[in-house]
């Protein structure tokens, strides 16, 4: 099996597989580079949706 790497949530560091608690984490990632820079990815998507017209439909 190909190595997953994590974002702990709680510890701010990268873990491996038999980390903390998958609530506490964000991933899979495939490499420690990937899983390092998960709260950008987060911040990211979140400023995508933020602008996409189909979830701003306020009326």
């Amino acid at each position: 099996m190909a190595a997953e790497y994590y974002w702990c949530l709680d510890h701010k560091t990268v873990e491996e597989r038999e980390g903390c608690k998958g609530i506490n984490r964000l991933g899979p990632y495939p490499s420690r580079e990937e899983a390092s820079h998960a709260l950008e990815k987060v911040a990211q998507r979140n400023e995508q949706w933020d602008s996409d017209p189909r979830w701003n439909d306020e009326r």
